[in-house]
């Protein structure tokens, strides 16, 4: 089987579907069909796009559902060839039932150690490692939230909780209105990456740059302008690209012409990930198949994706050397 890391994957945007119909039933709720879970052709923005949320949302405000939701995703990553996978969410959103900030990203590492003993019982190699991103959101009256998902991104740190990230609807706030929390991440030592270039252009990408990102989440739209295009090549600056959800979202507008193979030939460290697995009806395999068929992309070229994701990867040298010696395989 094929070996993959995804950089990219929004845990609210990627319970499994036969997970959210379990959890459903567990709470009485109308069972739903698998279209009215993911996006199609005819979205025709990231705030539509992010509608889709709004389900997996409400199955994920108590400790059971977390934690259950982690395993089961890690489980479904691990069939399908994963070695390695950061896993965000944005702890903020899951306290509507009572629940702390703490409480959430501890239930969500009791997944993944739930996951890890399960396969260490299995003995299943290669292993799926997994890290968490904690997200802040772009929301209007949120600071003391925000702040505190930085403070506990630095608690968590090596348990389980890998780096910190910016996320929600593009456009309507500026990236640069962030400024203060990830200084204080730089303060405190915790890496991040932060969503740019999707829904807004090339200047959200230069605001990102700004507060110190060395990863931009999407940062697509970059093709707009040269002079930053060069800038992102020059300073090695990884990018998130997720082929299937900037469709959905309308910041690519025709998969052939995506151009993740040409920002690799420029010498662009650019990855290759899935986003929302169940939201976009995807999953990182059909991604890399996707892009071999529309693209023409070549297994030399995603060897060097991932290559370009494990330098990018938040986690240790030695588990770096263990997923170049995968690849090496």
């Amino acid at each position: 089987m094929r070996k993959f890391i995804d950089l990219h994957l929004h845990l609210d945007g990627s319970v499994p579907v036969a997970t959210v119909k379990k959890l459903m039933q567990e709470h009485g709720m109308p069972q739903l069909t698998d279209q009215e879970l993911s996006v199609d052709n005819s979205c025709s923005s990231l705030e539509e796009f992010l509608e889709k949320f709004a389900l997996p949302n409400q199955l994920m405000q108590t400790k059971h559902d977390l934690e259950t939701i982690v395993f089961d995703l890690l489980t479904e990553l691990k069939s399908q060839g994963l070695v390695y996978a950061e896993i965000c969410f944005a702890p903020q959103l899951h306290t509507k039932k009572g629940l702390t900030q703490r409480e959430v990203i501890a239930s969500a590492i009791g997944g993944v150690k739930k996951f890890y003993q399960r396969q260490k019982e299995d003995k299943d190699h290669p292993e799926l490692h997994a890290g968490l991103i904690l997200c802040l959101m772009r929301f209007a009256h949120n600071n003391i939230e925000n702040m505190e998902t930085v403070e506990l991104a630095k608690e968590f740190l090596g348990k389980g909780v890998v780096g910190l990230d910016l996320a929600g609807a593009e456009g309507p706030i500026p990236n640069i209105n962030y400024q203060k929390f990830f200084q204080r991440a730089q303060d405190l030592d915790v890496p991040y990456t932060i969503h740019a270039g999707e829904a807004a252009g090339p200047d959200s990408i230069r605001q990102a740059l700004e507060m110190g990102a060395k990863r931009i989440g999407h940062g697509i739209r970059c093709t707009e302008d040269p002079a930053l295009t060069q800038y992102l090549i020059d300073h090695q600056i990884i990018l998130e690209c997720c082929a299937t959800s900037n469709m959905n979202t309308k910041a690519f507008d025709q998969i052939d012409s995506y151009p993740i193979k040409k920002l690799l030939h420029t010498g662009m460290k650019v990855t290759l990930n899935s986003d929302d697995m169940t939201v976009s009806n995807t999953n990182l395999p059909h991604e890399y198949q996707l892009l071999e068929e529309k693209t023409a992309l070549t297994p030399e070229e995603e060897t060097t994706l991932y290559l370009n994701a494990v330098d990018a990867a938040f986690t240790t040298p030695d588990e770096k050397i263990r997923l170049r010696a995968l690849i090496q395989k």
